[in-house]
């Protein structure tokens, strides 16, 4: 399956949102989801996030590609991208919650055990790729590489 994430900057926070529904149900994470057959990855990410939270991200930056493999055999392919800019106001929707979230308060204990390995990149604007391996929500391996 491929898919997206997107994460909305504006100064020392960032947007995340708690799940309600689907895959990571109760967990923060970013919004994003499935891309739809002719949808590009940053055209599904614009479109998640208006749907998840009635925001629209502007000046996208794809920076991080990540590949999950499940032990259900599930397997998901999926684009990061970043925006500094938006318009609309983040509401709740019947599949998220929005989370105005201060960088130096990342709640990665509440989130995917990926997202403590490559946040951070994200934050420091730098390209990465991941690789995990998960049992359900336990994380069994784990390689990211960024660029210097």
């Amino acid at each position: 399956m491929h898919a997206t994430l997107l994460f909305i900057f504006q100064g020392d926070e960032v947007l995340l949102i708690r799940k309600k529904r689907g895959l990571g149900a109760g967990k923060i994470n970013g919004p994003g989801g499935k891309i739809d057959p002719g949808e590009t990855p940053e055209q599904c990410a614009i479109r998640e996030t208006q749907e998840e939270l009635g925001v629209r991200g502007a000046g996208l930056t794809d920076l991080g590609l990540l590949r999950f493999q499940f032990t259900d055999g599930l397997g998901l392919l999926c684009h990061v991208f970043r925006a500094d800019s938006f318009t609309g106001e983040a509401v709740e929707t019947d599949e998220a919650v929005p989370l105005w979230t201060r960088l130096d308060a990342i709640p990665y204990d509440e989130m995917w055990a990926d997202d403590r390995m490559w946040f951070h990149h994200l934050i420091a604007r730098r390209r990465f790729t991941g690789n995990f391996e998960f049992d359900g929500d336990t994380m069994l391996s784990c390689e990211v590489i960024a660029d210097t």
